[in-house]
């Protein structure tokens, strides 16, 4: 299943942007993004799939932007519009299936994380 390493998170003010990248060994059919808060369950936030069908969580509400290149084997996370709520760990992962794809269970691997933080 190879290697996930993500990078790119930091601190930015609420209103902000940052992206979010997660570079992989291995080519999956799903790869997506998932969030932990403090005290929060992981979460998903958005999956791509091999034909670059996207789908995002409710609470993206089209701040978030899903992408990858294949030919630099890089998953990317676009954030805008950051808000206080969005921080958290963000986790780069290969899902096993595009059903129910925000649950845990469907996840086969897992990145390090990258920690996000917005401050008001």
């Amino acid at each position: 299943q190879g290697q996930l390493v993500e990078s790119g998170g930091g601190s930015v003010q609420a209103g902000g942007s940052l992206r979010l990248s997660c570079e992989y060994t291995k080519n999956h059919v799903y790869m997506a993004w998932f969030r932990q808060a403090p005290g929060k369950e992981r979460e998903g936030v958005a999956i791509i799939d091999y034909s670059g069908k996207t789908a995002y969580g409710d609470f993206v509400k089209g701040r978030f932007t899903i992408s990858k290149d294949n030919g630099k084997n890089t998953l990317f996370l676009q954030m805008n519009s950051l808000e206080p709520g969005d921080t958290g760990m963000y986790f780069c992962a290969l899902v096993s299936q595009w059903y129910l794809w925000h649950q845990q269970d469907r996840v086969v691997l897992w990145g390090q994380g990258t920690q996000v933080t917005v401050t008001s």
